[in-house]
């Protein structure tokens, strides 16, 4: 699985854009035969709608046997190329094709099991867990490129070399699991806050899929994931409060993290950042406008959290990456004694 194939990745990610969007056609198309389930009537935030109302040991060991394997898989390969494939290279590497297919059959799997089981992970664990999960690589990935694109202005904060090494070493690990972990919490139904879910999970999957290749850290691409959150977030709060719901503190809050971190890593000039900035600020304004300024406060809170979450998490990560830091240092001068 080491050894580079001549297909580029940036063709098969060029490709797998379309076939996200057809593999999430089918999930409608095969979901409208689960129109007929069964559900108890909602009950609130915490409240997470699509489970079954009498779950059976069976229900629920199909979502856990089958996220379980999924997730022992997806680490297995990521740690395979970590220590077998760690150039990156144009092409894509055999761990590559088997990662893309590795993933694309257990979609297939999670289909199935919901069409026989129904229920997903949700049964089990609270829907902040599954949010939370996808907050947590959000802010992992402004802790990484901290060193690259900064995170106030271009500027970066002083974060401990240390930390975003071993961020960056295992990483791959963690984003796994908030992504997988997130797939198999829910369900496979057809609602549009599940498919524009699903879509977005799946353009993570193959972002996962092609480690170590040139595609993989593509800035336009990865920022292009990181701002799918948002478009998430705004569609997802229309779709249940309607227009004059909460969507403006999702849309806005996380575009404030783009122009205030993520658009400086693109290489953009001054003035067309300048310019971006001025859009946001209009368009905010234009839209409090309508539905009252003193309510702008609220787009705080997104990067607020996010900033704080990073701070929290730079602190708890500090004593173990120094750790690891030492014994990395340790193992590299043993093994020069010994050469």
């Amino acid at each position: 699985m080491v050894n580079e194939t001549p297909f580029p990745s940036e063709r098969a990610l060029i490709l797998g854009v379309p076939a996200v969007a057809v593999l999430t056609g089918l999930v409608w198309l095969l979901g409208q035969s689960l129109t007929d389930v069964t559900l108890l009537p909602d009950q609130g935030a915490s409240w997470y709608y699509w489970k079954l109302p009498e779950p059976t040991a069976w229900t629920r060991l199909s979502a856990w046997f089958g996220y379980a394997a999924h997730q022992i898989v997806s680490w297995g390969l990521i740690w395979w190329a970590q220590t077998h494939a760690r150039r990156y290279t144009r092409g894509l590497k055999r761990v590559n094709v088997v990662a893309l297919a590795a993933n694309l059959g257990f979609i297939g799997l999670h289909e199935l099991q919901t069409h026989l089981f129904y229920d997903g992970l949700a049964q089990d664990v609270s829907i902040f867990s599954s949010q939370g999960s996808v907050v947590l690589l959000l802010v992992v990935v402004l802790l990484m490129e901290n060193r690259r694109r900064g995170l106030i202005a271009g500027k970066p904060v002083p974060i401990p070399a240390a930390v975003m090494d071993f961020a960056r070493r295992y990483h791959g690990y963690l984003f796994s699991w908030a992504i997988i972990y997130t797939f198999w919490y829910h369900p496979m139904v057809t609602t549009s806050g599940h498919l524009i879910g699903f879509f977005y999970m799946f353009l993570l999957l193959v972002q996962s899929s092609l480690m170590f290749t040139t595609a993989h850290t593509n800035r336009w691409w990865t920022v292009s994931l990181e701002l799918m959150v948002a478009v998430h977030g705004a569609l997802v709060a229309v779709m249940n409060s309607g227009p004059g719901g909460a969507w403006p503190k999702f849309l806005f809050g996380f575009l404030a993290v783009f122009v205030i971190t993520q658009m400086h890593g693109l290489g953009l000039g001054a003035t067309t950042r300048w310019l971006i900035l001025g859009g946001y600020l209009a368009l905010l304004i234009y839209v409090y406008a309508g539905r009252g300024l003193t309510h702008i406060h609220e787009v705080l809170r997104v990067p607020m959290a996010e900033y704080l979450l990073l701070a929290v998490l730079v602190l708890l990560l500090w004593p173990v990456a120094a750790l690891w830091r030492r014994r990395s240092l340790r193992s590299r001068d043993a093994v020069s004694r010994t050469s």
